[in-house]
């Protein structure tokens, strides 16, 4: 005789115990956004009762397009960043006027496709614009200045085709995205203040035997960033003393390829030496590659000046500003290992201020200079000469 079946228990929802906090879901929102922008697909800007759906020059085809100006309720323009808006045509600010957040362009039909947007955004491209075709200056909508952050986050060019956005069954038929505004300009700040230790091992080093390294990630699951314990740091910050620290900005082609463009794989392995001599220190190792452009806007800066630009114009001429980092991160990622109190690694004054002005204490400064290769000697130059760098 068979036994009877077990009696199969009836599904039960599971409630959520502890919900996210408003930071976090804000974080998430703006992650998001970042994403979809990346995908090609548009996102809807929200601020008061403003509404702007955005996609980016770089990314956005022909299907993005198309849902872009079915749920706008006026002409698109293409908004840019200043610094690449005047590669463009000429300024018209007055003089003394207040920084413009971004610039608003009229396209012609003709240039409102994919290939023609970014050859407008990317300096680098190969394509020109046809002859006698130069895009109108308009007044930059309301939020546009959201819309150029939001594509930073995403690590694309900050050129952003936008327009208003009609409160329509079109917006709800299409599922775009939507997010605050006020949450995308403040995202950088939110997400280095709920960054989270989430790892640690111990990887002995060839020149620091005795290091460990500790994995931080903000709210969002975001990208991590690393810091290099070598030593003991911590106890010798509980000791009252001020341990070495660096802040190093990750470089694929300096630290793993050995590129002579820079001076950044010598400056990593070099603290890290310094700091076995010195018997402990840190090496923050922060994800904003290419001062805060990415990897992929730093390889397009390497092409501009290789046409005779330096670094810093360079990156002002694809529509970034000279350095975009945020050392808050650097900051929160000392204070959750106990290091307040530091003595800084560095050539870079911005550096200094900066960790300080974010509640560090800093007590000295050693320098961190390395001599030119004959393949670095103008970045070198343009470090000391337009970026303050102390390099002499």
């Amino acid at each position: 005789m068979s036994l009877p079946a077990p009696a199969t228990p009836e599904p039960q929802s599971i409630a959520l115990s502890v919900q996210p906090d408003a930071a976090t879901l804000a974080l998430r929102a703006v992650h998001r956004a970042a994403a979809d922008l990346r995908r090609g697909t548009p996102v809807l800007l929200r601020g008061g009762d403003q509404l702007l759906v955005t996609a980016t020059a770089e990314t956005v085809g022909a299907r993005g397009l198309a849902e872009l100006v079915a749920v706008a309720k006026a002409p698109p323009v293409l908004l840019l960043a200043p610094a690449r808006a005047a590669a463009l045509m000429p300024p018209v600010r007055p003089v003394g006027a207040a920084p413009e957040e971004a610039v608003a362009l009229r396209l012609p039909p003709s240039l409102l496709d994919p290939a023609a947007l970014r050859s407008l955004a990317d300096p680098t491209a190969e394509r020109l614009l046809p002859a006698g075709i130069r895009p109108e200056r308009q007044p930059s909508p309301p939020l546009a200045g959201a819309a150029i952050a939001l594509a930073k986050l995403g690590r694309l060019l900050p050129a952003v085709i936008a327009a208003p956005a009609r409160e329509a069954p079109a917006v709800a038929r299409l599922e775009l995205l939507s997010v605050e505004a006020a949450q995308v300009l403040a995202y950088p700040a939110t997400a280095a203040t709920t960054l989270r230790r989430v790892a640690e091992a111990a990887v002995p080093l060839e020149d620091a035997p005795d290091a460990r390294i500790q994995a931080f990630r903000a709210g969002d699951g975001g990208i991590e960033h690393l810091a290099i314990l070598v030593g003991r740091p911590e106890e010798a910050a509980a000791d009252g003393r001020a341990p070495l620290v660096r802040m190093h900005s990750e470089c694929f082609t300096g630290d793993l390829l050995g590129s002579l463009r820079c001076d950044c794989g010598p400056q990593l392995r070099g603290a890290i030496r310094r700091m076995a001599q010195d018997g402990a220190g840190v090496l923050l190792y922060l994800a904003q590659e290419g001062r805060g452009i990415g990897l992929v806007n730093k390889l397009r800066a390497y092409a501009l000046q290789d046409s005779g630009l330096d670094t810093l114009d360079a990156n002002r001429a694809l529509g970034w500003g000279a350095d975009e980092r945020s050392f808050l991160v650097a900051a929160t990622m000392l204070e959750q290992i106990g290091v307040r109190r530091v003595r800084l690694l560095t050539n870079n004054p911005d550096k200094l201020a900066a960790l300080a002005a974010c509640g560090i204490m800093v007590e000295g400064r050693e320098a961190h200079a390395f001599a030119p290769n004959g393949v670095n000697d103008r970045y070198l130059e343009t470090k000391a000469l337009r970026f303050g760098h102390m390099l002499a």
